[in-house]
Order: C-alpha cells, then structure tokens, then sequence
C-alpha cells in the first residue's frame, strides 16, 4: 500500500505549496509528487517575455509581467483540473495578486489604475465559484533568520546580491499574507520540523497531517 492510498488521499487532490523565497517549495513538491504518485506543476520561466524587460525597467513592464503570470497560472490550474487532478503545485496563483502585484503598487513600481486593473481582472478570473481552487495550500513558514540563512546556504548569485532589505519587507509581506488568506483550507508547516534532503522518509509525517487538514 502506497502513502497516498495509506492516508486516503484523493486521486484527484491538487495542492499547492507557498512561502517565500528560500523556504524549500521545489523540494517539498517534488517529495510530495513521488510519495503520493502524483505529477508535478513547477513555474515556468525559461519562456517568460517579460523577465527581462521587467528587470530593465520596473515601473514600464510589472503591470505587462504580472498579468503574463496571472495568465499562465490560471491556464495551468484549469489544465490540472481537467487533467482530473493528482498534481502538487509549486507556488500559487493567489501569491502573484497578494504579494507581488501588492508590493509594485505599494513601491510605486505599477501605476494604481494598472493596479486596480489587475486586481478587478483577478478578482473576475479566479475569486469566483467557478474557478478551481486546490484542495489544500501548504504554507512552509520559517522566521526571516531561517530564510536569510537557507539563500545563503544555496549560494545563487542572484539572491546573493539582493539587499537584506528586499528578503525583509518579502518576508513580512508572506506573513501578512498568509493570516488573510482564505480561498482554500491550509496546511502550515514550519520548515524547522522536517529535513526532506537528509530524511526524505519524514515526507509521511506530513502527508499524514495533509489528510488530517483536508478531512477537516
């Protein structure tokens, strides 16, 4: 008997894992994925358009970018559902509108009528009945210390060279985020508690407290 049979987890379930940057999404994805025989929704980047005009020019592409992403993930979560569903999903689709598209607007970075805009396109799109949210959210929360010290660990030049600050005001804004958000049940793991590269077998405690959270 597998996990996802063990812990009657539904063979149609979509989950989605959120956090920010640093918390481990890709690998806690990936270990649910092959736990629960299940494929796997990982966010393309490779073909983006925008990427880097937007890193050229914040204040002339975020508006164009964000609703590049909305496009896609929204496409993405119709396709895992007509699919049948078996999927997890790395990074939400309710992230781009709470977090990102926020913080441009909030920067100065998206021009507020491009901000309401985006916001009333989202809204229409996926805040409705008929848009399919996951069965579960899995938020990997860890303190700003954990975050800091993981993008360390991992060494991207990129994230190197981004100033403490941005981690920090990223870090609130996932915090506040998460206490608000309310379109399917959620799932908080601190990411203290498991070590899925070191102890790959610790994937069922959490599977356990998946079907716990989604019988609820």
């Amino acid at each position: 008997m597998n996990l996802r049979e063990k812990y009657r987890i539904p063979n149609n379930a979509v989950i989605t894992i959120a956090g920010t940057v640093g918390v481990g999404k890709s690998t806690m994805t990936q270990a649910l994925a092959n736990a629960l025989q299940f494929e796997t929704s990982f966010e393309k980047v490779d073909d983006n358009p925008y990427l880097d005009r937007f890193y050229d020019d914040f204040e002339k592409w975020s508006f164009h970018l964000q609703i590049y992403f909305l496009a896609e993930r929204f496409k993405e979560q119709k396709r895992m559902f007509e699919m049948g569903g078996g999927f997890i999903q790395d990074r939400s689709i309710y992230e781009d509108t709470g977090i990102f598209a926020k913080m441009h607007a909030d920067k100065g970075t998206m021009d507020p009528i491009d901000y309401q805009t985006y916001t009333e396109l989202f809204e229409a799109m996926v805040m409705t009945p008929y848009f399919p949210h996951p069965h579960l959210l899995i938020y990997l929360d860890g303190t700003l210390e954990d975050v800091i010290q993981r993008i360390n660990q991992r060494g991207r030049s990129m994230e190197l060279e981004t100033p403490t600050t941005y981690w920090e005001e990223m870090h609130e804004r996932y915090v506040n985020w998460i206490e608000n958000f309310d379109a399917c049940p959620v799932l908080r793991l601190n990411i203290n508690d498991y070590d899925l590269v070191g102890h790959p077998e610790q994937i069922e405690s959490i599977i356990e407290q998946v079907a716990k959270t989604m019988k609820k």
